[in-house]
């Protein structure tokens, strides 16, 4: 398919699509007999499942809007540029962790890839519903610690790092959304925001005076512009997850940049507190005790998980510019290597918490809000789970300094949890 950008349908895809040997390969060669929908619920792009007599897979447009705003906010093609770029480099540091890519087509902007098939589901409605994924923990503490530890000059070819530095530059706009939608938007009365109102009003007045609050956000949005550590997905999030009992993939990378290594360990981790402090919300058909506690132990084994792989990458592949083998382990100072190591994973536990209470905050005040609290019908409940983790975010990210473990996080989250104010 070449030519000028045109939106597909599900009318459409089968026409335009039908001569593209990724798909048809795959599905079938008859295209009238291909079955297409739209399952796109996010908030930028087209996405359809194709179905034929061979089998079925995925395709993702994107918009040159933002499909949530419409066209009067609008927003370049090129991202599915990065995302395809980010999968394939995904997929090289953590093999199996994303979907296989089929297809990529720039001038149309979209791409062909697995279609991960139920029982696959969305992270975010798993743990809404209250599942207890066995694998999750492991699977991502894996895939943050392989792929931001392999995309950074811990690791790669300084010429290599630097040519995808400049690569993933020129993904402004993206980033661009990140940083007002998550680090500033929140903490004044920007046009999009919106909240549980006017239930929440007293305390976002709060938030919006917190002098301490704002300036450690704006600190926090200096290190994500500044800090070009390795390459992130960008949005990690329980929305951009795919699970099963047995299998975790990681999908939507189109935000992808060079930044903190903080931040993808930070927002994701944010996303599992805010799914503890919902949990009194999806009470309907009995205690959630069992989910919560679940939650909180989640968030303590992706972290285990995750330093103890870094720290053996760091040990085996640590390949790159810095730390290197030629300073420590050569000269017989194993212990100048560890010391390194602790050092790193110490500014990373920090930084993350400031990241992950920045990220509870923009999901509750700004523009993109998420399911684990929209999906609770009652306002005055809604609010109150909400209101528990603000409270929780402006804690983590205020005093990240001041603390120096999971437990003690988790400890604060289930104490919160009990309380009954606004």
């Amino acid at each position: 398919m070449t030519g000028k950008f045109e939106a597909l349908s599900v009318e459409t895809l089968p026409k335009r699509l039908g001569e593209t040997t990724a798909l048809s390969e795959r599905i079938g060669k008859d295209a009238s007999r291909w079955k297409v929908r739209e399952v796109g619920d996010g908030n930028l792009n087209l996405v359809f499942i194709v179905e034929g007599d061979k089998g079925a897979a995925v395709v993702k447009q994107a918009l040159p809007y933002v499909r949530l705003v419409g066209d009067s906010w609008p927003l370049p093609l090129k991202r599915s540029f990065f995302e395809y770029h980010a999968l394939t480099r995904q997929e090289r540091r953590a093999p199996g962790s994303v979907p296989a890519i089929y297809h990529f087509d720039e001038t149309q902007a979209l791409i062909v890839m697995e279609y991960l098939a139920p029982p696959h589901i969305i992270l975010r409605r798993a743990l809404i519903d209250g599942r207890e994924l066995p694998k999750i923990a492991r699977d991502i503490g894996l895939f943050m610690a392989r792929t931001l530890f392999r995309g950074s000059d811990l690791s790669m070819v300084t010429r290599e790092r630097k040519a995808d530095l400049a690569l993933f530059a020129d993904n402004v706009e993206l980033c661009d959304i990140t940083e007002n939608l998550v680090f500033s938007d929140p903490y004044f009365d920007a046009e999009m925001n919106r909240h549980t109102s006017p239930q929440l009003d007293g305390l976002v007045a709060e938030l919006r005076a917190d002098r301490d609050l704002k300036v450690e956000a704006q600190r926090l949005k200096h290190l994500f512009a500044a800090n070009a550590e390795t390459l992130l997905h960008g949005d990690l999030h329980s929305g951009s997850i795919m699970v099963t009992d047995s299998e975790t993939r990681m999908i939507d990378p189109e935000f992808a940049f060079y930044g903190p290594i903080a931040f993808d360990v930070g927002m994701l981790l944010a996303n599992f507190w805010m799914a503890f402090f919902s949990q009194r919300g999806h009470e309907e058909k009995g205690s959630r005790d069992s989910m919560r506690a679940y939650l909180l132990k989640v968030t303590a084994e992706t972290w285990a998980v995750f330093r103890a792989e870094f720290s053996h990458l760091w040990r085996t592949e640590r390949t790159g510019m810095l730390y290197q083998k030629s300073l420590f382990e050569n000269q017989d100072d194993r212990l100048g290597a560890e010391q390194a190591l602790d050092h790193m994973l110490s500014g990373i536990w920090t930084d993350l918490l400031g990241f992950a209470g920045i990220e509870v905050h923009r999901r509750i005040l700004g523009l993109a809000h998420n399911a684990d609290f929209e999906t609770i019908a009652d306002a005055d409940l809604r609010a109150r789970c909400e209101a528990k983790a603000l409270r929780f975010g402006r804690h983590i990210a205020v005093n990240r300094r001041q603390i120096h473990g999971i437990d003690e996080v988790n400890t604060l989250a289930a104490l919160i949890e009990q309380e009954n104010r606004i």
